[in-house]
């Protein structure tokens, strides 16, 4: 059996291509990878606490591998920083490394490309499959989660800190895909069928926050996303 490391971002995603890797037979996942932001310790992009992240690999029963990131962190030390986070894993004999990607073709070979790096061969158990059947799929499984943030771009703050069921689905404008893929909107997963028990939590409020980043052009853009907190109850 192959043995690999989870890259694991709380979301649905994540939460369903380890499932389906279990249910494969063919990968022992040893840890789950994640990214956080270093300054409020909370995962990166979907700005969950670090104690709700907690209480999932709790529940799943599997060690943790934090990589925490500086806020305006550039590419050159992201890339040196997820090395030093790789390297160790490597040589216990990890030698693949699973993603919840489904149809970004160019997030998909710059993930293969910098894990070759590592000798590590990357796992898309979702790949090229219908947005609408892989959340059947996930329902069906036992799964549930809920909304923590939104692309202002694609989605008014109203989608934020809702549980993402087919009524969450009917709600979507058009142009945005059912599973969020494009960055429209990322979710936590409070149920899994691999979850020693639910996970409790409260929502708080909705804020509203500002980035500055550059384009592979060279160009500003300011992007505004809102993010609905999570209050863990219990442990």
């Amino acid at each position: 059996m192959n043995r690999a490391l989870m890259n694991w971002s709380g979301g649905k995603d994540s939460a369903l291509a380890l499932w389906q890797v279990q249910q494969s037979g063919q990968y022992q996942v040893e840890t789950l990878l994640t990214t956080l932001n270093a300054a409020n310790r909370r995962i990166s992009m979907h700005g969950v606490p670090e104690a709700l992240l907690d209480a999932q690999a709790r529940r799943i029963g599997l060690p943790q591998t934090k990589l925490f990131l500086p806020e305006d962190s550039s590419m050159a030390s992201y890339q040196e920083q997820m090395g030093l986070a790789l390297a160790p894993l490597v040589e216990t004999g990890i030698t693949h490394a699973v993603f919840g990607d489904i149809f970004l073709d160019d997030l998909r070979q710059w993930r293969e490309l910098q894990l070759a790096r590592w000798a590590l061969t990357a796992v898309f158990p979702l790949w090229q499959q219908s947005s609408l059947q892989l959340l059947e799929t996930f329902w069906a499984a036992g799964f549930r989660t809920v909304v923590v943030s939104v692309n202002s771009q694609y989605l008014d703050a109203s989608f934020c800190g809702r549980v993402l069921d087919r009524l969450f689905v009917s709600d979507l404008p058009p142009a945005v895909d059912p599973c969020g893929e494009n960055g429209e909107f990322h979710t936590f997963v409070y149920q899994a069928p691999y979850f020693s028990e639910p996970i409790r939590f409260q929502t708080g409020e909705t804020v509203e926050k500002h980035y500055t980043y550059q384009t592979d052009t060279g160009a500003e853009q300011r992007s505004t996303y809102y993010f609905t907190d999570l209050h863990l109850i219990g442990h």
